[in-house]
Order: structure tokens, then sequence, then C-alpha cells
């Protein structure tokens, strides 16, 4: 049997969409959308990368179904995937959108179609190919990251900080998780020295990570905490090695 089914209008894994878009194209035309749980809406935010593959076909009679899988990857490796049903309800008839979560809606859907039980299905067991997923040195938490960033260029009182190019990329975070480096300067451990070293590690919108480093420290002339922001830890570091020069 000959299923003319149409696939130019799902993207490829080398469509130029962001994930936003592919989401966004995809509720735009399910006429269910708004059904869709917010939890899940929102999970995919941050999404890495996106896939869609046609999973399953049916033709008879001048009616059609095809059931598509699209596939998130999520800023934590895990995948999330929406199941979308396109169908006519009458020979001719423009076709229409669905779009469930699961398998078994998606099943619970297709039942109620009006097609001829005795017709057989193509069905195609595909699995859907993400390109490898990248992996990620930190589990990011999305909670204001790019405004996180600006605010810690911006206290930062070095002249070499990071520069306008740095701050760009940074725009683009989604998520982002703060660590502290342990180890200090040899000669940092005088009395009233006080020196901390953390690494913030951004997720940027294309799935790059992007690290920047604070220096608090209180070598200054009224022993207030200063902080000082590095591109990357050996020059944090080597700053700190001055600073603890000056109090030698």
């Amino acid at each position: 049997m000959s299923v003319p089914y149409e696939t130019a209008a799902y993207e490829s894994s080398d469509s130029p969409e962001s994930p936003e878009e592919h989401l966004a194209r995809l509720l735009g035309r399910a006429l269910n959308s708004f059904e869709l749980p917010d939890e899940t809406i929102r999970s995919l935010d941050c999404a890495l990368a996106h896939d869609g593959s046609l999973h399953s076909a049916h033709h008879s009679a001048g009616l059609h179904r095809e059931t598509y899988r699209h596939t998130w990857l999520l800023a934590d490796g895990s995948a999330l995937t929406l199941w979308e049903l396109v169908h006519n309800t009458a020979p001719g008839d423009e076709p229409q959108h669905e779009v469930y979560v699961d398998e078994e809606e998606l099943r619970t859907a297709t039942a109620r179609l009006p097609l001829p039980p005795d017709a057989p299905d193509f069905e195609l067991p595909v699995t859907v190919q993400l390109s490898p997923p990248p992996v990620l040195r930190h589990l990011y938490v999305p909670d204001g990251s790019a405004d996180h960033a600006r605010r810690l260029l911006r206290r930062a009182e070095n002249t070499d900080r990071p520069g306008a190019e740095t701050a760009a990329l940074l725009a683009t975070a989604c998520a982002h998780r703060i660590t502290q480096a342990f180890g200090r300067p040899s000669r940092a451990g005088r009395p009233g020295l006080s020196f901390s070293l953390y690494e913030h590690a951004f997720l940027l919108g294309d799935g790059a990570e992007l690290s920047v480093w604070e220096v608090e420290h209180t070598v200054t002339p009224d022993g207030r905490h200063m902080c000082e922001v590095y591109a990357s830890e050996d020059a944090a570091r080597d700053a700190m090695e001055r600073r603890a020069a000056q109090v030698s």
C-alpha cells in the first residue's frame, strides 16, 4: 500500500529552528494545546535540542491519520516527548492537529477517529535520533540566570574583568550554578586576610557552558570585602597571589 504522507512540514534534526521555535509552532497549530500541563511547558523553557519524527501513518478512503513524535533534550540530560496527531474528519478536509503528553492519551484520541477498523496501518517503528547530548559539568538551576550574570559583572571592581563579548554570551544564560573553589595562594594565610573563590557556571541558550570566576577578598584599605571577576580559574588564582603579595 502506498501511503502519501507529507513529511516536508516537519523538521529534521538539521532544522535551523531553535527548540523554542519548534515548540511554538507545534503548540500554535494544535487545537488542544491549552490542555497541556503548565509543568510540561515550563520544563521545555530551557531545552537544548529537539527532533521530530513520523511515528505512524494510516490512509484509507480519503481519510488519513499520522502521528509524530517530538522530543526535546532538557538541561538536566533527560528527554521529554510530546505526541502529535494529524488527521482529517472527512475526505478533502483540512488536516487538524492535536498534541498529547503520552502514548496512552494518543491511543485514546486515535480510537475515536472515523477510520475503517479493518484498514491496515502503515507503522514506522522509528527511534528518535537526537544529536549526542552534551556532557554537562554541572547540574544547573534555571533561576534568573542572565540577571545574575549581569549583577555579578556589574559589582566586579577589577579593570580586567570579562568584557562585552562575555557579557553578551551570559545574557543568553538560562540556568546557572555557583560552587566554591577550595585552595588559596600560599601567602594568603596571614591573619586578617580573607580570600574566597567561586565558580559561576552558566548554561547558555545554545547548550554551551561558560564559567566566570569570582574572587572575594579583604585586601582593601579599610578591610571591606571586594569583588573581582575573571574569565578563568588561573587568572583568578593569579589575582589572589598578587593581592596576597601586597601585604606580605
